[in-house]
């Protein structure tokens, strides 16, 4: 069975960049629609990018375009979320999630099929 995992968290200072990944293990990435969620402390789940993998036309949530750049290396089988210019509200666990359809690139947590386990972001003042 396919599992998505992600990696490339850690501990940060504000202002440093991360990169994070997200696999397929035991397999290959096989959702057309993949993308990045974030999820603070009590607080709801919240889609931060996606990406249809054949053409990697992207979206973004609000206000994260310019420091985050959500990416794919097909020949790696791996999507990539870029995030510079960190800031301590940017702590939290951040999820990648696959999509069956390959219609469109939503930003509601439902919409989507797959999920990895999730890696910490934390970014200190």
């Amino acid at each position: 069975q396919v599992q998505l995992e992600e990696s490339g968290g850690g501990l940060v200072q504000a202002g440093d960049s991360l990169r994070l990944s997200c696999t397929a293990s035991g397999g290959t990435l096989t959702s057309p629609v993949m993308g990045w969620f974030r999820q603070a402390p009590e607080k709801e789940r919240e889609f931060v990018a996606g990406i249809m993998r054949n053409t990697g036309a992207a979206r973004y949530a609000d206000g994260m375009k310019g420091r985050f750049t959500i990416s794919r290396d097909s020949a790696k089988n791996t999507v990539y979320l870029q995030m510079n210019s960190l800031k301590p509200e940017d702590t939290a666990v951040y999820y990648c999630a696959g999509r069956g359809s390959s219609w469109s690139i939503p930003t509601a947590v439902e919409s989507y099929d797959s999920w990895g386990q999730g890696t910490q972001v934390t970014v200190s003042s």
